[in-house]
């Protein structure tokens, strides 16, 4: 099998990338925070406009196929003056999981955190999401803190924070 990660520049890995939300989400979302919620997080945050928009802000978006499958993506925001680079995004899909791509993902985070310059990785995941949480723990992650932040329409995400260190 084939494998590659590509940078999303054109509007049409945008699309991909937002297609790929949407089954990814509804495939693992739905139990934790609820069809409302995601809908409106989706519409939000992983919509082609949404995409195009944080990535005019800085934010990086990587593609992964499998034999020119897409089957998951990452969101990076690189923060060059504090040392510290966020994994806004990884998700893989459910048919995919447990097959390395999620660790090819954070493998090749790392390698784009040393690039910039940072000497931490951080992020933030549901805090009932916890097969992500421990998912994360046994990569080196560590939680740091909480977050409960309000997302409008009555909708909040609650958040752990955790962050490794490249070192």
């Amino acid at each position: 099998m084939n494998q590659e990660i590509e940078s999303v520049e054109a509007e049409d890995q945008i699309v991909c990338v937002a297609t790929l939300a949407r089954q990814i989400w509804n495939q693992h979302f739905v139990a934790i925070i609820g069809q409302a919620q995601m809908d409106y997080m989706l519409d939000r945050f992983q919509s082609p406009v949404a995409i195009r928009a944080q990535m005019d802000t800085g934010c990086e978006y990587y593609l992964t196929r499998r034999d020119d499958e897409p089957v998951g993506y990452i969101g990076l925001i690189p923060h060059r003056s504090g040392g510290k680079l966020m994994l806004s995004k990884l998700y893989v899909k459910s048919t995919e999981r447990g097959a390395g791509v999620g660790s090819l993902l954070l493998e090749f985070t790392l390698q784009r955190a040393r690039e910039t310059g940072a000497n931490t990785v951080w992020l933030t995941v549901n805090r009932h999401n916890t097969a992500s949480v421990e998912w994360y723990k046994r990569r080196g992650f560590a939680v740091t803190g909480k977050l409960k932040k309000d997302i409008g329409c009555g909708f909040y995400m609650d958040d752990f924070v955790m962050e490794r260190g490249l070192g």
